[in-house]
């Protein structure tokens, strides 16, 4: 049976489908919104997957070239490994459906999103979302939804949900949220410094959307929806779970209220846990697992309780409190730029390198191919959590830090007519405990700063958590791991002075209230403010001049009309000045000129080499030219670059010149006026640039010594 419903957003139809597409998966839908049409499936494995502590959910979003008309790129002309825009589409799937599954559902779970059409305007990557909660609404699957998903954008004052890209790129503000009908389970986005309260009816005005999403789905289910499978939680004898009461909670909460680093708490845990393990061995066979999350659970709620009831957090600090931070800047001599920032046990070293156009990052996506400018790459070590690891490639969660930090310093990089240069900042992670996210938000800005990017101010980000217990809550600014992995919300926030630039909540329970997340977000800026003042005391402005190892890079204009003339006949003339001069020559197609080189006075022999080129050639005007070729009757002079003209052989002096190599060489530097054109034919003189010297004086007929006046 076939099942459509549809509902309206923002004057937009959105359709969602079931019935006709991959029957066989436990749940797939067919959302649709314009011509953008995105098939999700959802399947889930019979039996539970035993002997495992979490959730194996797996999210997978995928683009075919095809739905826009495109051939992929490449030589196999098939699409490959997913593309960066692909794993952020599947993180923001994955992360707003992951906490709505029972804590005792253990069965291996696939969502697959394929976009098989797309009309350039309506981005396929909220409906994915939308579908992945539609196919699990009304499948078997143990989902406690649905959600809905939808992107904002302002513009010109006014919130738009689902906005076009045209829409979104002359707008201050984007946003993605997620969220069941009753709260907002994630939210990711950057802005051009918005205020809180301007990021709050972004919320708000995105939630009132995902209530319709929300509604029309649960249509759906009503009509297409099957039992859900039932989930039993594992059964733990009462006894048990006295006895390890007994052994660990009051020394847990000991532990707890000691002010203790990283790596003294997880020993101080592990000799707890061991001791535990150990003393239930032979009264529990087989248990340990059982007993390793009892004792987990047990550290949980007394870190909570101690937040809620005393208002203390695990190293001594309040709710409110920042970790204190240290700022190092240039630290890598050969970097153009670098910054090492460490908050509490957060460390991030972020480099900045210069480029060039040809250093730009080329994407190729459903769109039309464009380049980015600056990039910023994170990367997490194993060694900065003290553990051993494979280094393979670049992970989901690696990606999604880094565009979370590029988004949120992206805001105030200078326009390209101001600092010509390709950027690349590069945060290492070199210690962890909290929030590693923002840290590389605050290096790369120290960062630019360093290394002399013009940006107008400094950008800073902080990690907010929550404790909630029934009606009692606690907002922590500046959360720990541990705080992260035991608590309720991860909500971080960068910004300046003047206002936030990037944005992201994710929440492990069903979801937070306004109120809640009102108090948070004006609790970020508190901490916000904080950070920023300390970065200003170490650098409050970009320093006046580039790193001695920065290329530099120069632009000028040239007719449209003369593009053709300065790259020459197969690329053969700006091949050749690129080798004379060790520069990179990049031509844009207003007739704007770039040159890079690490030497700057190469760069400027190549930009007057550039002007002379771009020279008339004018009657009368004297040039500085160089000999071409030796003819017998003359020499071909090179007298602007391009040009050559006729120095005749009669041109050359005042006096008669029998042979011209006995004047020049090949090569030899000449300097001539133009005399005539005619035809695209050039003739030059160097006697016309010569003092005509006298003769010299001849003595009288009649020896008195005295001369004849010569002519």
């Amino acid at each position: 049976m076939i099942v459509v419903k549809e509902v309206e957003i923002d004057g937009k139809k959105i359709s969602i489908e079931t019935g006709r597409y991959a029957r066989q998966a436990s749940g797939a839908v067919m959302v649709r919104s314009g011509d953008t049409m995105v098939l999700v499936t959802a399947v889930a494995a019979q039996e539970a997957k035993e002997d495992i502590d979490f959730f194996p959910l797996q999210v997978e979003y995928r683009e075919k070239h095809s739905a826009a008309g495109k051939f992929p790129g490449g030589f196999f002309k098939r699409e490959g490994k997913p593309t960066e825009k692909e794993v952020l589409s599947a993180r923001l799937i994955d992360r707003p459906i992951r906490p709505l599954f029972s804590d005792a559902y253990r069965n291996e779970t696939q969502i697959v999103a394929t976009v098989f059409s797309y009309d350039g305007e309506n981005d396929p990557d909220v409906l994915g979302a939308l579908g992945a909660s539609a196919a699990l609404s009304i499948s078997n699957i143990p989902f406690i939804g649905p959600i809905g998903e939808v992107r904002v954008a302002r513009v010109d004052g006014r919130y738009i949900v689902n906005p076009t890209f045209a829409e979104v790129e002359a707008g201050d503000m984007e946003l993605i949220v997620a969220g069941t009908y009753d709260s907002i389970m994630m939210v990711e986005g950057d802005a051009k410094e918005v205020s809180e309260e301007e990021m709050l009816t972004a919320l708000r005005v995105a939630h009132e959307a995902i209530q319709k999403l929300v509604l029309v789905q649960k249509e759906l289910m009503a009509e297409a929806g099957v039992p859900k499978m039932e989930v039993k939680p594992k059964d733990i004898a009462a006894e048990l779970i006295a006895d390890v009461n007994a052994l660990a909670r009051e020394k847990y909460r000991e532990i707890v209220a000691q002010v203790l680093a990283k790596e003294e708490r997880a020993a101080a845990n592990k000799a707890l846990n061991t001791s535990v393990k150990e003393a239930l061995a032979e009264k529990y066979p087989e248990q340990e697992k059982i007993i390793a999350t009892l004792l987990h659970d047990i550290e949980k709620e007394e870190m909570r309780e101690r937040i809620l009831k005393d208002g203390l957090r695990l190293d001594g600090r309040n709710t409110r409190q920042i970790r204190p931070i240290t700022i190092e800047l240039g630290v890598l001599p050969r970097a153009h730029g670098s910054a090492l920032f460490t908050r509490g046990e957060t460390q991030s070293l972020c480099t900045l390198t210069l480029g060039t156009k040809n250093d730009e990052q080329l994407i190729d996506g459903l769109g039309e191919e464009y380049t980015k400018k600056f990039i910023l790459h994170y990367n997490f070590p194993p060694f900065s959590v003290g553990e051993v690891g494979r280094m393979t490639g670049v992970g989901r969660r690696e990606i999604g830090h880094g565009n979370l930090a590029e988004r949120s310093l992206k805001a105030l990089l200078p326009g390209a007519d101001v600092f010509t240069y390709t950027m690349r900042l590069t945060s290492d992670i070199l210690e962890s405990n909290g929030s590693s996210s923002m840290a590389s938000v605050c290096s790369g800005s120290l960062a630019m700063m360093d290394g002399g990017v013009p940006v107008r101010e400094g950008i800073a980000g902080i990690a907010m958590g929550l404790i909630k217990e029934g009606e009692r809550y606690a907002v922590l600014s500046d959360i720990l791991g541990n705080e992260d992995h035991l608590g309720d919300m991860d909500f971080k926030v960068a910004g300046t002075s003047k206002g936030i630039t990037g944005f992201q909540m994710d929440i492990k329970i069903e979801g937070i209230s306004f109120k809640i997340m009102e108090e948070a977000i004006h609790q970020a800026k508190e901490g916000r403010l904080h950070i920023l003042g300390i970065m200003n005391k170490a650098i409050d402005a970009p320093r006046a001049d580039l790193s001695d190892y920065a290329p530099r890079i120069v632009s000028i204009k040239i007719p449209t009309e003369l593009i053709g003339a300065l790259i020459g006949p197969g690329g053969k003339t700006i091949q050749k000045m690129q080798r004379d001069f060790n520069c990179e020559i990049s031509v844009e197609d207003d007739g704007t000129v770039s040159i890079a080189s690490p030497n700057n006075m190469w760069v400027q022999e190549c930009k007057d080499h550039i002007k002379r080129m771009m020279q008339t050639a004018e009657v009368g005007e004297v040039y500085d030219g160089v000999v071409a070729r030796l003819m017998d009757f003359g020499a071909i002079v090179e007298f602007l670059p391009g040009k050559t003209g006729l120095l005749h052989i009669s041109e050359i002096d005042h006096k008669r010149v029998e042979k011209v190599g006995d004047f020049f060489q090949e090569g030899d530097k000449v300097r001539v006026i133009l005399t005539k054109m005619e035809g695209g034919k050039y003739s030059l003189s160097r006697k016309q640039l010569i003092k005509k010297e006298p003769r010299k004086p001849e003595h009288a007929a009649d020896g008195s010594g005295e001369t004849a006046a010569q002519d």
